[in-house]
């Protein structure tokens, strides 16, 4: 069995890693802690999530020194569902306990720490562990997730953009002289549990936000190796993605093509290609899958590809779990 400790239990993605790890057979869920000033701290997980009753019931430890020398002696790996400034201070240490350390937020999802200055607001001190990360995204990246201590898990936006237009850009269809588009809507989960009137859900009309600025366009970019123009979109909804996304291919890209690149995800357990089928929210919604579905117009070179993930989960803690599966050999 595999130990392994959860900080930042409380929140929406925590809730989710507690339950996949809690549910999984060769893993062992050691503990869930939040921060010493969290409001949840002593409260059992299943008083703030009822649905989990059934798996874990564990109580909120606060993260103190103590805990974190019972997390050192007792663990061969930490979940990070933390703010990003949470896990970049505390991976370090994690680490050099000669744990392995899956990080859900943005804290090490680049090599170079001025995108983390600019799209996160602080300056990262650990160049070196940004060096040492590697990013998770599971269908494409497995070598080095097994590899590397510090997973580096990505964004939710990231994950059902990358996924749709890899593929493409891999065998170097992608014409570089026009940028994709990436329309994506998300559900309110994905701004986090602490309620403002920006996600309260009687509050929440569809709307684009971040225009032209949104921290996941880096992240989606560099890990495209191509330029995005990249637009999210807040819908009333509790969970899920869905991404919307047109680009334009080199002369001479027949749609043949285009289903040998999408055959990459043949074998791929999370990866679900619906043909003619256009995916919807409903379909992946508390799953662990993305749907994709694109259509070609071989006249204008133009091709519109579909993705929807749930947020939390394909988007999240999913795809931690996928990860820690890989790095573990635990057969994803």
């Amino acid at each position: 069995m595999i130990n392994i400790a959860i900080i930042g239990a409380s929140g929406y993605t925590g809730a989710q890693m507690c339950q996949l790890i809690a549910e999984h057979p060769s893993l062992n869920l050691t503990g869930l802690y939040v921060s010493e000033n969290s409001l949840d701290k002593g409260k059992r997980i299943d008083e703030l999530y009822p649905h989990l009753s059934h798996c874990v019931s564990e109580s909120l430890t606060a993260l103190t020194q103590q805990a974190f020398e019972d997390i050192y002696a007792n663990n061969d790996a930490v979940a990070l569902a933390t703010s990003h400034e949470v896990s970049h201070d505390i991976a370090a240490q994690l680490l050099n306990a000669g744990l392995s350390v899956f990080d859900l937020s943005g804290a090490f999802r680049f090599k170079e720490g001025k995108y983390i200055n600019q799209y996160y607001g602080f300056e990262h001190q650990f160049p070196d562990l940004l060096q040492q990360a590697e990013y998770g995204l599971a269908e494409w990246n497995a070598s080095a997730i097994k590899s590397s201590k510090l997973i580096a898990v990505p964004g939710c936006y990231p994950t059902a953009s990358l996924l749709a237009l890899k593929p493409l850009q891999s065998n170097n269809f992608l014409d570089e002289r026009q940028w994709p588009v990436i329309n994506a809507a998300s559900g309110v989960t994905g701004a986090g549990r602490k309620a403002t009137m920006t996600n309260s859900f009687c509050e929440v009309s569809l709307t684009p936000y971040g225009v032209l600025g949104h921290r996941h366009q880096p992240e989606i970019a560099t890990q495209l190796g191509a330029q995005v123009i990249f637009t999210p979109h807040l819908g009333n909804f509790k969970r899920g993605i869905l991404a919307t996304i047109t680009a334009k291919l080199k002369v001479g890209v027949t749609e043949r093509d285009i289903a040998a690149a999408f055959d990459c995800y043949k074998d791929a357990t999370h990866v679900r290609l619906r043909g003619n089928v256009w995916p919807k929210i409903d379909d992946v919604a508390n799953t662990p899958f993305c749907d994709i579905a694109w259509k070609y117009d071989p006249a204008s070179g133009h091709i519109v590809v579909a993705s929807a993930i749930d947020n939390l989960l394909k988007g999240a803690a999913g795809q931690g779990l996928q990860c820690i599966e890989i790095h573990f050999g635990l057969g994803a």
